[in-house]
């Protein structure tokens, strides 16, 4: 596809300027210049003057994402964040884009990813309209998705084996469906726990506890001494199976066992959101 202008001007030079200004060309476009008529100049100064007529053209390439890209460029700049390099890969499924903008990532990726997460609502909804053909779209900063991946995923372990060890369960902070799918994934990859979300909208979250039927690995009691209890010191002291104070003769009393507790839910024991920095 070629796009054209043409300019006109006292003298060729003004003439090309013209036809560029009105080409709107991309500073990287192969400007090609036709000489469509050159000045005249006028009879005596007053007549059959005419000026110069140039026609300056490039050639489009056909790329079907180049309205997604102008959209995200226009977001960034109101962010102010200019110069930025976006480069597109896609199948028929997937639109994977990258913006690379130098240290200006921290604007662009927002509090909790929530920023870049609106930049790429939006974009899929620009990439997608008028289409049959829908197609998944995630857009990455630098390496932002790949640290904040592996961030969630040391996450989801971490929590897991809290729930496998002690039997309680782990309620994680709110999340979008991205990292929420991230975490069912590598909880699916550990014996005797699962997970399930809770809530509604922004305030949906993991919940991560036992399969059912499992025990937790850790008893929860407090044995040390050996058998019947909690043994220390020798004659006039703690004695196994009670307490024995006073030596013989005196005070001799046996507590019971404390009650076993169900497990409870940690809904507040589970630090989502670290500072995550960007290889650059």
């Amino acid at each position: 596809m070629i796009k054209e202008a043409i300019g006109t001007g006292s003298s060729l030079e003004e003439a090309k300027e013209a036809a560029l200004k009105a080409l709107g060309a991309p500073e990287d476009a192969d400007i090609k210049y036709d000489v469509i008529e050159r000045e005249k100049k006028a009879l005596f100064g007053l007549f059959g003057g005419s000026q110069a007529k140039v026609k300056a053209s490039y050639e489009i390439e056909d790329d079907p994402f180049a309205k997604a890209k102008d959209y995200i460029r226009t977001i960034l700049k109101n962010l102010g964040v200019n110069d930025a390099e976006i480069s597109v890969e896609a199948d028929d499924e997937d639109v994977r884009i990258s913006i690379n903008c130098g240290d200006d990532y921290g604007s662009v990726i927002g509090r909790r990813g929530e920023t870049l997460d609106a930049i790429q609502y939006l974009t899929r909804l620009v990439i997608n309209r008028g289409t049959d053909d829908y197609r998944r779209v995630s857009i990455n900063v630098g390496n932002y998705r790949e640290k904040r991946e592996n961030t969630l995923r040391s996450l989801a372990r971490k929590n897991a084996a809290k729930v496998r060890k002690y039997g309680r369960n782990v309620v994680l902070e709110p999340m979008n469906p991205y990292e929420r799918r991230i975490i069912h994934t590598t909880v699916q990859e550990i014996e005797g726990v699962t997970s399930h979300s809770v809530g509604s909208d922004g305030d949906r979250k993991v919940v991560i506890t036992l399969e059912e039927g499992v025990k937790p690995t850790h008893s929860g009691g407090y044995n040390k001494g050996g058998k019947g209890g909690y043994n220390k010191g020798g004659r006039g002291g703690y004695n196994r199976g009670g307490y024995n104070k006073g030596g013989r003769g005196n005070y001799n009393k046996t507590e019971p066992a404390a009650p076993s507790r169900p497990p409870r839910s940690d809904s507040a024991g589970a630090s989502l959101y670290g500072k995550i920095d960007l290889n650059k």
